[in-house]
């Protein structure tokens, strides 16, 4: 459990190498659920109910 464990964190520093403990950290990554832009539809929706009042 230190520098020479490839379990952990701190030995996957040392030795350069990733997994569970250790992810690599990925550049321009980005969820679906945010670059849908369901918002955007929800105010459209909401615009319509309120001129047909």
């Amino acid at each position: 459990m230190g520098k020479g464990d490839k379990r952990t964190k701190r030995g996957k520093i040392i030795r350069g190498s990733y997994g569970k403990s250790r992810p690599r950290i990925r550049k321009g990554y980005r969820p679906a659920a945010n670059a849908s832009g369901g918002s955007k539809a929800r105010t459209n929706r909401d615009n319509d109910s309120a001129e047909q009042s």
